[in-house]
């Protein structure tokens, strides 16, 4: 995504009661037949959805009869779409599904770095060991993806290369779900090593939309989609970890909320009781931006997500001392444009 500077405030970061920064973003909302039904900022623009998207790539892992043909449980298809810490509880889920398929670490090419979770990389360090790729926060995903290949027939060497078979079913998946063509001039290649195609943010709502309704999905795929989101549901930690949004959302708003967030600022949702899919990208890629922006979203129009978001709303930046010195808000430009949506809804159902 090009820098706009057109896009409009989504957060301000507040020192004392004065503004000391600000997060410039796009956001869509649309309905799971096409329909924006809120757009803020430039949301034609592609941006790449990175890690966003890893339930939409998870997909091939059901589809095709590779989660039960190697019987995976809630947690191994949770971790399958996630971006996890590298705590334990991780490693175990990761392992197990690779025994599961016959293969062990050495198969997965996503590159090693720190586990994000600050224990889990003390403890590491304690050991005198190095990371290694099962700590990448994106080996779930790609333990999955060594799944499906096998189920398939396909060679699982070069499996997160563009051109090889289970990649290409992914890009047309993508496609078809988001209603986005994708090409090599859309494509990049993500910090793990895999294909990431720019999208806008509106398609990308669509598709997040369909994901949570399955509405115009074929019957395998709908089914897919609901059963890696209810593996989510079930086991939240295994998506995020503790303390992390995604993890937080997932465990308070089972069922109503289906989140998942991307580098570099973009964060998506699915709402399946409301029909509704969310894509949001902050200019700068910050985490903070995002969240804060989604949360502010979620709380408007799921009223019991105020309880869960109570922390990620409430926004407050303490020093190191621990003394209260600012806060991360939503904009009033945000605010009002989610306040129009619901004011137009009730208009409607009013009318109807």
């Amino acid at each position: 995504m090009e820098s706009n500077s057109t896009n409009p405030v989504l957060v301000d970061v507040f020192r004392g009661p004065r503004i000391e920064s600000c997060h410039r973003g796009a956001i869509a909302i649309a309905d799971a037949a096409g329909r924006l039904v809120l757009a803020l900022g430039d949301v034609a623009c592609p941006v790449y959805p990175r890690s966003a998207v890893k339930a939409l790539q998870a997909i091939p892992l059901v589809e095709s009869g590779a989660a039960d043909a190697f019987r995976l449980s809630d947690e191994e298809l949770a971790v399958a779409c996630a971006s996890h810490s590298g705590d334990q509880v991780h490693l175990d889920a990761v392992r197990s599904l690779l025994a599961k398929v016959g293969l062990d670490e050495t198969y997965l090419a996503c590159g090693a770095h720190w586990p994000v979770s600050e224990a889990a990389m003390r403890a590491l360090l304690l050991e005198g060991k190095q990371p290694r790729a099962i700590h990448n926060n994106c080996s779930g995903k790609h333990a999955g993806m060594l799944a499906a290949a096998i189920h398939l027939g396909f060679d699982p060497r070069g499996y997160e290369r563009p051109d090889h078979p289970l990649q290409v079913m992914i890009a047309r998946i993508l496609s078809e779900t988001c209603g986005a063509a994708l090409g090599t001039d859309r494509m990049g290649i993500d910090g793990c090593s895999l294909p990431t195609f720019a999208l806008p943010l509106g398609a990308l709502a669509y598709g997040f939309a369909r994901l949570g309704t399955g509405t115009g999905l074929a019957p395998e795929r709908a089914r897919a989609a609901e059963r890696l989101m209810d593996a989510c549901f079930a086991a939240p930690v295994l998506v995020a970890g503790e303390g992390r949004f995604d993890t937080i959302v997932l465990r308070g708003l089972a069922g109503s909320a289906f989140t998942k967030g991307g580098a570099e600022g973009v964060h998506c949702a699915a709402l399946p009781e409301l029909g509704l899919g969310i894509a949001l990208k902050i200019d700068d890629g910050t985490k903070r931006g995002a969240e804060r922006a989604l949360a502010e979203v979620l709380a408007s129009l799921l009223p019991r997500a105020w309880a869960t978001l109570t922390n990620e709303l409430e926004g407050e930046l303490h020093n190191w001392r621990g003394r209260l010195v600012g806060r991360v808000a939503a904009s009033a430009e945000l605010r009002n444009a989610v306040r129009d949506l619901l004011d137009a809804g009730d208009r409607t159902a009013t009318a109807g």
